[in-house]
Order: C-alpha cells, then sequence, then structure tokens
C-alpha cells in the first residue's frame, strides 16, 4: 500500500491540506508569506503535489518549487515552522510515523530551493 493509500487517496491528502493551511495561516510569523496569495488555487496545486510525492496518480502541475518561492525571502526558521505544522497536522490524523518521515523526507530534499534567506536570528 502506498503512503497516498495510507494518507485516504485524494480526499484524504486535501483534507490534510486545508488544515495544514489553516494552521499556517493562523502563525503570525508565516501568514506574511501569503499575502495576496489566492489559497484556494494554492491549495488545490499543494494537494496536487502531494499526491504526486506520495505516490498517487495526479501529476503535478503548478510552477517550480524554485519559481513559486522566488522572491518571498523564506528563511530556515520559516522553512522548519511549515514543516512542523505539517507535522502537526499529520500527526493529528493519525498518520503513521514512518508516513510522517518519509513525507517529512521529501521536503527536506527541496529545502535548499525554498530557503532563500537568511535566519534573522542568526
Amino acid at each position: 500500500m502506498s503512503i497516498y493509500e495510507r494518507l485516504g487517496e485524494q480526499r484524504g491528502i486535501r483534507a490534510a491540506v486545508d488544515d495544514f493551511y489553516e494552521r499556517v495561516l493562523a502563525d503570525p510569523e508565516l501568514a506574511s508569506y501569503f499575502d495576496g496569495i489566492d489559497m484556494t488555487m494554492l491549495r488545490a496545486h499543494q494537494t496536487k503535489l502531494l499526491v504526486q510525492v506520495t505516490g498517487g496518480p495526479v501529476e503535478y502541475d503548478g510552477r517550480e518549487l524554485a519559481v513559486a518561492h522566488d522572491g518571498l525571502g523564506v528563511t530556515p526558521q520559516a522553512f522548519d515552522r511549515v514543516v512542523g505544522h505539517l507535522v502537526d497536522t499529520l500527526t493529528d490524523l493519525d498518520v503513521q510515523e514512518r508516513d510522517i518521515a518519509a513525507v517529512g523526507q521529501a521536503l527536506a530534499a527541496h529545502r535548499a530551493t525554498i530557503v532563500t534567506a537568511e535566519d534573522p536570528a542568526a
């Protein structure tokens, strides 16, 4: 059984993405990254991306991650907070630890592409 199937396929991933973005948008340290963003479109793209990377049938048709995050000035701290919200979402949805780790590894592989700014606390 694929991670996609264990996450509840399209419906389960869509629910996870919705919960995830509610958490991210409620985080005062992250909300400004999403000012002026069409969240309906972003949620749809994120759902497609997660479906694809977890073994599902949908092919992601959004922009490349480097292009999508260019100019946002994502810091290492912001990236880590986003990953933390995703882990919390998946944990609350009773996703198995091995699946959470696999999703985390997929995200970590793109860290250098997404993080484009220095951490202000460093």
